[in-house]
């Protein structure tokens, strides 16, 4: 019989007014791969900075138990000592340095003088790649690396440490599904290795795929330790969001689609210095009241074509022609592109669609700073942001706390308010529920299907081909630059999809 390995009892954990962790308990045994499920918010990344020393011993009650020892780590240092690793979900490599530098950074190895030695350090370096099955050179510099790549360049740093738990925060929110699905595969061979891996994941297909033990939380609170054999994705979600959702993709009461809205015509796309074609021709239209998934695998040119036609930020060449509202259209800037009616939801909501240090209500304003004569009007700026916080289903204190503070889903949904305000008859939404739990998602789907009810027109791009099926009236996959096909939600499917995916 396997021993206990870890053990968090009763672990509770506050901030000022919030309570983020209450009584949260949890066993897992040597060797076993174990989920950490739950809403954003729900305590799961706290619990993990409790476990691995972000907040020391002191600023939280119960215990944290090693191989029956009561833990009392001071600091991410004392928990690699006892044999744990955490790896985020924005990773935490140098890109200007090579691969084996960022492997043993923190831990070098030296000589007898105490210098660095550079020659055992590749020597080493190249044998953790090979645990984790990465063939590159140890000298490329990180940068050079794609994603996937690098997500096993912070796994083998963390191997050169020589841990038995390995925790990681979601750790394929940002890989395409071959990556995913290379990861899971060596997170079930470090399982052989005798390694214990806690992972943080909204993926439920991951979970069910891999999982030993599931603990899931909601509101801060453990409400269910699952085995294997009871594991079902109906239980989980009822567990998570503490009612059944049948179908999380909800059903739209009217579907009411008009005339075209959008239009492109041999839309060509070009990098900044003409060296590479990202699209080379490709022609679709949206109409009003409709929902148009755009599918297509990573790379493919989706997101590209969307900052193409939305002001052009990052100053592709372009050529073709596209129309609004039956008139070509040309749009110098993005300013310019939501004046006519435009808006668009980023991918990388943190980078580009938000400013984590300013609050709620002036994350919101952003595009709509209620000025008047120059003069911000406060009262009108906290009246519309709290209608949103209550219509989208926001969790937070108020309007007046500071961004980074909130979940994922919960930043998502303030991203989704501040373009709601420019009063856009196009909406583009890029990965609109990318590293949400589901939850979240329901309720922004609910959202997107009142957006069209009532007229507005929305293009969403997105990798998850459950979301496009769920929610699309019309499909068109981008593969190679073009338009490999285009379908009916009623008629596609993911083996549709997939086969045109990959044609180009």
């Amino acid at each position: 019989m396997a021993k206990t390995i870890l053990e968090m009892a009763n672990i509770t954990k506050q901030f000022i007014a919030t309570r983020a962790l209450d009584n949260v308990t949890f066993k897992v045994e040597e060797g076993q791969i174990l989920f950490l499920v739950g809403e954003n918010g729900a305590g799961k990344s706290t619990l993990m900075k409790v476990l691995s020393g972000v907040w020391p011993y002191g600023t939280y009650e119960g215990q944290v138990i090693l191989d029956g020892v009561v833990q009392q780590y001071k600091g991410i240092k004392d928990s690699e000592k006892a044999g744990l690793a955490i790896i985020y979900q924005e990773l935490a490599l140098i890109p200007e340095l090579s691969v084996y530098e960022n492997i043993y950074l923190g831990h070098e190895i030296k000589k007898p003088d105490g210098t660095i030695d550079w020659n055992e350090t590749i020597v080493q370096a190249k044998k953790q790649l090979d645990k984790v099955g990465l063939d590159v050179d140890p000298s490329t510099k990180v940068k050079d690396l794609g994603t996937g790549k690098q997500q096993l360049v912070e796994i083998a740093k963390a191997l050169s440490k020589n841990i038995r738990i390995l925790i990681l925060d979601e750790p394929t929110a940002s890989l395409n599904e071959d990556d995913s699905e290379n990861l899971l595969k060596l997170i079930v061979e470090l399982k052989k290795q005798g390694v214990t891996c806690i992972m943080i994941s909204h993926k439920l297909k991951e979970v069910l795929a891999i999982a030993d033990k599931v603990t899931v939380l909601r509101d801060g609170k453990t409400v269910a330790n699952l085995d294997r054999s009871e594991l079902s994705e109906e239980l989980i979600i009822k567990h998570m969001v503490g009612r059944e959702i049948t179908n999380i993709y909800p059903k739209r009461q009217n579907r009411n689609i008009g005339d075209v809205i959008f239009e492109a015509r041999d839309w060509k796309v070009y990098d900044y210095n003409v060296s590479r074609q990202l699209l080379k021709g490709v022609n679709l239209k949206l109409r009003r009241g409709e929902i148009l998934g755009i599918a297509g695998l990573m790379g493919a040119g989706r997101t590209e074509f969307a900052l193409s036609v939305f002001g052009n930020p990052k100053k592709y060449k372009v050529e073709g022609k596209i129309f609004k509202d039956g008139k070509e259209v040309r749009y110098a800037n993005p300013k310019a592109a939501i004046a006519d009616g435009f808006a668009y939801v980023s991918e990388d909501r943190k980078g580009q669609g938000l400013i984590l240090g300013q609050d709620v209500k002036q994350n919101m304003s952003l595009k709509e700073n209620f000025s008047k004569s120059w003069v911000i009007d406060q009262n009108k700026e906290v009246v519309v942001a709290n209608n949103y916080k209550r219509d989208l289903r926001i969790k937070c204190p108020s309007v007046d706390v500071v961004i980074r503070t909130l979940s994922g889903g919960n930043q998502q949904k303030i991203s989704l308010a501040k373009w709601m305000l420019t009063k856009p008859d196009i909406l583009i939404l890029d990965e609109p529920t990318r590293g949400i739990d589901v939850g979240a998602k329901y309720e922004i789907y609910t959202f997107m299907n009142q957006l069209v009810e009532q007229g507005m027109s929305i293009i969403m791009i997105s990798s998850e081909l459950p979301e496009v099926l769920g929610m699309s009236d019309r499909i068109c996959v981008v593969s190679g630059g073009v338009i490999a096909g285009e379908m009916s939600g009623e008629e596609a499917t993911q083996e549709k999809i997939m086969k045109l995916c990959t044609e180009n």
